[in-house]
């Protein structure tokens, strides 16, 4: 199961499962791409929403940043899901008041409207930070990000809770580079959090067969 960060949409795997030779699932988390919003977007409610199209069988959890989150969420088993192992990718586990601040207005912003879908997908594709093609939707007056800005509202992760509610085997991982995640910050959560040498926040992006090893 592979779970997107915020702002994006399932097509962010593509590199991965093209190269991966088992099963996977690959959702556009709620209020994302062609997922429909959710009332309010907590890690809870995202989980629970997520849950509902995972099969009722052993599975991984590999999420990116607000993916890697919920994929904890979901390893605590109080979903219903069986994870057995949850890899969290670039996830940002230190937030600073000024951050929690703008990340709150931009939930309170509406989506704004382009005349043509190419200044749409452009718009979306910075606020996902990686290039994506079906994260807009046509609408009265032109084309917009499909994504709910309310899902920026989502908050400061606790992550120590998460890790230790969690019943699956954890990995935390980012790349080399990512001012997101770095690697000081993880180690205080698992004793070896995993490296992607000369990468970035998006690593599955970036480098996507560095993270076949771990798979």
């Amino acid at each position: 199961m592979l779970l997107h960060g915020l702002g994006a949409t399932g097509e962010v795997w593509e590199g991965v499962v093209k190269d991966w030779h088992g099963s996977w699932l690959v959702p556009d988390l709620p209020g994302h791409g062609r997922s429909a919003p959710i009332e309010r977007y907590s890690f809870g409610s995202i989980a629970a929403a997520v849950a509902e199209v995972i099969p009722r069988e052993p599975v991984t959890v590999v999420g990116h940043s607000l993916g890697g989150v919920v994929g904890l969420a979901l390893a605590s088993g109080w979903f219903g899901v069986d994870v057995t192992t949850c890899i969290g990718v670039g996830i940002k586990v230190r937030w600073t008041g000024e951050e929690l601040e703008k990340a709150a207005a931009l939930a309170a912003k509406p989506n704004k409207v382009f005349a043509t879908e190419e200044e749409a997908v452009e718009r979306a594709s910075r606020m996902a930070g990686v290039p994506i093609r079906h994260g807009v939707s046509e609408v009265d007056g032109g084309w917009t990000p499909s994504l709910d800005m309310r899902a920026f509202g989502v908050g400061r992760p606790d992550m120590p809770g998460l890790i230790m509610a969690s019943k699956a085997q954890v990995v935390l991982a980012a790349g080399e580079n990512d001012p997101m995640s770095p690697q000081e910050h993880l180690k205080e959560l698992v004793p070896e959090p995993v490296v992607f040498p000369g990468a970035g926040h998006n690593v599955h992006v970036e480098s996507p067969s560095s993270l076949l090893p771990l798979l």
